[in-house]
């Protein structure tokens, strides 16, 4: 019954304080009235079970005021309710849970929220009403982390869609090691070493099936430092410097991308572009990037990179030429 009454008094404090309320010992009584089936606690015993909560590690204060009147209230070192209600923005925009897991770790966000707080969050809460994920993203997150602890290889089914906009997943011997969950552009990846070859692969979280556990392994793999700027969220053949130019009202996005360390002057030909010169990962993904800005972004050089981007454009070009009035 002790044990109980004491759960029953923290829970107290948790609902029904924050940083600027505190309840008395008449109210926390009152709680434990209507709340549970304890019947009448008695002062004395309240005041024990909250010393013995502060014993424990708990952060309650304790504060007189006046006709000898004591005001408790428990402070949250954890979380402030702003970096709650941030992690609760969080979740509500991720589109890889479903409706019924994100209600359900929002009533988690507000077990550690007082009722006040509780019904600040409430009016923020909004869930998406579009179509639930196929898998469940925290399963495969939790399995995967498993077995990077446990220093194992990894195996799965992965999943692409075919021409008839079919989901299909393929099992295949895999010689991967994990190496580490990524986060990037809204999706988690698991970068894996390919002991076939050697090289880093890279795997969408939300795509694999049937994860399963592999022999162990001595030592997990680590990434490759990056030795420059990469913009896409698969692994560079290499790295150069290369120079752009851009047009100045590209210069946010491009700082975004590339960082303010980058070298940077104004085209003296033309004031309406900027020369910028920036270490970055090359990769396909790396020219799919300098496309996107069609004739906003040039590159200068390298000159094998220049070539490379100048032949995809006359691809593209002869892939959209108009036919000749002759035809």
């Amino acid at each position: 019954m002790e044990r109980s009454r004491i759960l029953y008094v923290l829970e107290c404090l948790q609902h029904d304080t924050d940083n600027d309320r505190a309840v008395t010992l008449k109210e926390i009584q009152t709680y434990l009235e209507k709340e549970t089936n304890l019947g009448s606690v008695s002062g004395v015993s309240i005041r024990r079970d909250i010393q013995a909560l502060i014993t424990a590690g708990h952060h309650i204060e304790v504060q007189q005021g006046a006709h000898n009147t004591y005001y408790y209230r428990l402070l949250h070192p954890g979380f402030t309710f702003n970096e709650i209600r941030f992690l609760v923005d969080s979740v509500s925009i991720n589109q890889f849970l479903s409706a019924e897991q994100k209600q359900r770790l929002f009533r988690k966000f507000e077990g550690i929220c007082s009722r006040k707080e509780v019904r600040k969050l409430i009016s923020r809460i909004k869930v998406s009403e579009t179509v639930p994920p196929a898998l469940d993203l925290l399963d495969n997150l939790e399995m995967i982390y498993q077995i990077i602890e446990e220093k194992r290889k990894i195996n799965f089914s992965y999943g692409k869609y075919n021409w008839e906009r079919k989901f299909v997943y393929t099992w295949k011997d895999r010689d991967l090691t994990p190496c580490a969950v990524v986060y990037r552009e809204g999706r988690f990846y698991l970068k894996c070493l390919n002991g076939a070859d050697g090289k880093i692969r890279t795997y969408r979280v939300d795509r694999m099936r049937d994860i399963i556990q592999g022999e162990p392994v001595q030592k997990l793999p680590k990434l490759p430092k990056s030795m420059g700027t990469v913009v896409d969220i698969y692994e560079p053949e290499y790295y150069a410097d290369v120079t752009l130019r851009i047009r100045s009202q590209l210069l946010d996005d491009m700082l975004e991308w590339l960082g303010k360390q980058v070298y940077l002057r104004q085209d003296f030909l033309d004031k309406e572009h900027l020369i910028l010169r920036a270490k970055i990962g090359i990769s396909y993904g790396f020219y799919r990037w300098i496309l996107k800005y069609g004739d906003g972004v040039e590159v200068l050089a390298p000159s094998e990179i220049r070539q490379k981007v100048a032949d995809m454009v006359q691809r593209m070009a002869q892939m959209y030429s108009l036919p000749s009035s002759n035809d």
